[in-house]
């Protein structure tokens, strides 16, 4: 018996053992959107995933979402589509030295709408009163600070126009609070909390980006929309914006059916997305693998070709 006993232990310290399994979910500010719904998804994967640990990491968006993802520090991350297309080609200028060519689609998502708020004392109404303003446009290369920037010069200004600073959304709404900032740049999903959160507490104007500057942007992932009216507090009527699709993405390192389960369990779980934030709302399967600026993971795919979405 106990040769067999140290036999059997021996068997057993020859097995490898089973790595540990994580799935870091890159969101973006605690203020905006993805952070309440990248939170939402950790509790679905920590279900749909048992055997792997589910994280949320709170960092400043897009760009380095993507970054992180080619870099294997992250293993599904929230991001704007422009922003994913200009990391697929390699856009320098918009923080990416090389093109990442590991990133893969899950789904796309809700649209951002690009949210210019003043308050109301700083005399801002239009995009043209915003020169000499005091503009917060968002973390340095963030995907919001690339939206300002093409924003803007479709406007025809530029940041010389402006006393710009760099902040995150939290941030910027203390400091127009507190009378040190006239107005904000944020591009996230309707409702966003930083905004209701400043109209909650000072009078607001929710600047209107026309149709014609939508179409100067010259990019097809912008496009023109509308802030329905009551989106705020002080916000009576329908504002024109421009929306973006948000995408969510992880790269070729993820095993398919880590990928495929990723995948099914966002559809299988779209009121608790939706109880975590209105934006989730937008959220539609049928659109999910439509114009995906990176290649679907193979995971991703194997779960819109069950559905007839990918032929």
């Amino acid at each position: 018996m106990i040769r067999l006993a140290l036999a059997f232990a021996a068997l057993l310290i020859a097995l490898p053992a089973q790595a540990q399994q994580f799935i870091n979910i890159l969101t973006g500010g605690t203020s905006g959107v993805y952070y309440p719904l990248g939170n939402a998804l950790s509790t679905i994967y920590g279900k749909a995933l048992p055997n792997a640990k589910s994280s949320v990491q709170a960092t400043k968006a897009s760009v380095e979402n993507l970054n992180l993802l080619e870099a294997g520090r992250g293993e599904i991350a929230f991001t704007l589509g422009d922003s994913l297309s200009q990391a697929w080609t390699g856009v320098e200028e918009a923080g990416f030295k090389a093109p990442l060519k590991k990133l893969r689609g899950i789904a796309g998502i809700y649209p951002n709408f690009i949210q210019v708020v003043a308050s109301a004392d700083s005399g801002v109404k239009t995009l043209a009163d915003l020169k000499g303003k005091r503009v917060s446009v968002g973390a340095p290369k963030s995907g919001t600070e690339l939206n300002a920037r093409a924003v803007f010069k479709a406007a025809g200004l530029t940041y010389a126009d402006m006393k710009v600073q760099y902040l995150p959304f939290g941030e910027s709404v203390e400091l127009l609070k507190n009378r040190q900032l006239d107005a904000t740049l944020q591009s996230a999903g309707l409702g966003v909390a930083s905004i209701r959160d400043l109209a909650s507490s000072i009078d607001i104007v929710v600047v209107a980006i026309p149709a014609a500057t939508a179409t100067a942007i010259g990019d097809p992932a912008y496009q023109s929309a509308v802030i329905p009216a009551n989106t705020y507090k002080g916000q009576p009527a329908d504002v024109a914006s421009v929306a973006i699709a948000n995408f969510l993405v992880t790269h070729q390192g993820v095993t398919d059916e880590t990928a495929y389960v990723m995948t099914k369990a966002i559809f299988d779980n779209l009121a608790d997305l939706q109880a975590a934030h209105a934006a989730a709302k937008d959220i539609k399967l049928e659109n999910a693998a439509k114009a995906m600026p990176v290649p679907l993971h193979p995971g991703a795919e194997k779960f819109y070709r069950e559905k007839g979405l990918v032929k």
